[in-house]
């Protein structure tokens, strides 16, 4: 004979609860048929007549033990996700920190820079700048007039047919603002340029080859 769990309940007076506790400790036969779980009553306690008071007080305690057990295990569990929280926190925290630190370097090189160019485009005085206006010209005007030896032996042993375009510039007469102009224009012609010859840090000419008119010309 077989009884479902509440048909067993009642037959034999217990709670629902103590049942449950007894299927999981395997204290009853039982079979499930259909999702359904049925006890079988070979091995089925005596009747609720025969069933004393201390049995049932017995499976109360025994089912009291295993819920404050159960209790422990949930406390436990906690703990551990708590302390797993705290250090993710402060983990957390510490990256917070540094990426703010990293972040305060960069505005303050960023400030800096700001700062730099906020004085550098501040208008300076007219004598500084013609002071220093004076000083680039006679620079230019110096490098002009003294050939250096890499370039002599460049023009004299090596290539005889080309010349320096700062000897040229001299030969042909310009003034240092002229000259300044064709200097920056060559400089940015070179590379993408083949008449533009470049040795020992000067810019050369080859008048047998090429045509430089564009290039030299003055607006």
């Amino acid at each position: 004979m077989r009884l479902s769990i509440d048909e067993y309940a009642n037959r034999f007076g217990l709670p629902v609860e103590t049942i449950h506790t007894q299927l999981r400790h395997k204290e009853l036969d039982y079979r499930i048929e259909n999702g359904v779980v049925y006890i079988l009553l070979a091995n089925a306690p005596e009747p609720k007549q025969k069933t004393s008071v201390g049995t049932i007080i017995a499976l109360y305690q025994k089912e009291n033990q295993h819920l404050k057990e159960r209790v422990a295990e949930l406390e436990s569990k906690i703990d551990r996700l708590i302390d797993d929280k705290e250090q993710m926190l402060r983990e957390e925290r510490s990256r917070i920190e540094h990426l703010y630190q990293s972040k305060d370097e960069q505005l303050k090189t960023v400030l800096e820079l700001i700062n730099t160019k906020l004085q550098l485009s501040q208008p300076r005085p007219v004598e500084a700048v013609t002071e220093e206006i004076s000083s680039v010209n006679v620079e230019m005007e110096e490098e002009i007039e003294v050939p250096t030896e890499k370039e002599r032996h460049y023009n004299e042993d090596v290539n005889p047919h080309k010349i320096s375009l700062r000897q040229y510039l001299k030969n042909i007469g310009l003034e240092a603002q002229e000259k300044r102009i064709i200097k920056r224009r060559f400089a940015g012609a070179y590379g993408s340029d083949i008449r533009i010859i470049q040795h020992g840090g000067e810019f050369y000419l080859d008048l047998s080859k090429f045509d430089y008119s564009d290039l030299l010309k003055i607006h």
